[in-house]
C-alpha cells in the first residue's frame, strides 16, 4: 500500500513552500474640474537600467476599448503616451489579454503582479524603474518613475512618485 503525504507534511518534510516575489502598484487617478473630462490613457511598465540586457515590460495599458461613436477603437491614440510608445508600446497589438482594458474613473486603482506570472517578467538582480505615464484628450501628459531594486530585501518595500496634474500618488509595494 502506498503512504498518501498530506500537503501539511509534505510543506514540513521540504520546508516552507516557495513563494514568488512580486510588486503591489496602487495608481490615482486625480479628479479635475475641467469643462471637457476625459479618461486618461494609462500605461505601467518595468524598465531597467540596462535595457539592452533586460527589455521594457508593459504590466498594464488602460485605453478606450470601445469609441463612443462606435467607430472601433481608441488604439490610434495609444501613440500619445510617447515615452511608453517609444520603449514599447509600438512593438505591441491590442489588445493583449491580462494588460489591456479600459480607461479608469478618478479614485486609486490597485495592481498586483507576480514575478514570472502573466506580464510581470522574471528579473534578474539589479535596478528598475517602474514608470507610470498618462495622456488625456484635452488635456496634458505626465510620466512618473519609481525606482527600486530586484529582488525586494526580506519584508516589503515602499516607495512613491507623486503626480501634479495627470496622475496622483503613484505607490509601489514590493514584496519578497
Amino acid at each position: 500500500m502506498k503512504k498518501v503525504l498530506s500537503v501539511f507534511a509534505l510543506t514540513s518534510a521540504l520546508g516552507a513552500p516557495a513563494l514568488a516575489a512580486g510588486l503591489d502598484v496602487q495608481v490615482e487617478i486625480p479628479r479635475l474640474n475641467v469643462a471637457e473630462y476625459h479618461r486618461p490613457y494609462v500605461a505601467v511598465w518595468i524598465e531597467s537600467a540596462d535595457p539592452a540586457a533586460v527589455p521594457p515590460a508593459t504590466l498594464a495599458v488602460w485605453y478606450e476599448v470601445k469609441t463612443r461613436n462606435g467607430e472601433g477603437t481608441g488604439t490610434k491614440w495609444l501613440k500619445d503616451m510617447r515615452q511608453w510608445w517609444r520603449r514599447t508600446g509600438r512593438d505591441l497589438t491590442m489588445p493583449i489579454d491580462g494588460v489591456s482594458g479600459a480607461t479608469r474613473p478618478a479614485g486609486v486603482h490597485a495592481l498586483s503582479f507576480t514575478e514570472g506570472s502573466g506580464p510581470m517578467p522574471k528579473l534578474p538582480a539589479g535596478s528598475y524603474k517602474l514608470m507610470v505615464e498618462a495622456a488625456r484628450e484635452v488635456g496634458g501628459r505626465e510620466l512618473l518613475t519609481v525606482p527600486f531594486t530586484w529582488p525586494p530585501a526580506a519584508g516589503a518595500t515602499q516607495a512613491q512618485a507623486q503626480g501634479s496634474h495627470e496622475l496622483g500618488a503613484v505607490r509601489l509595494t514590493l514584496k519578497p
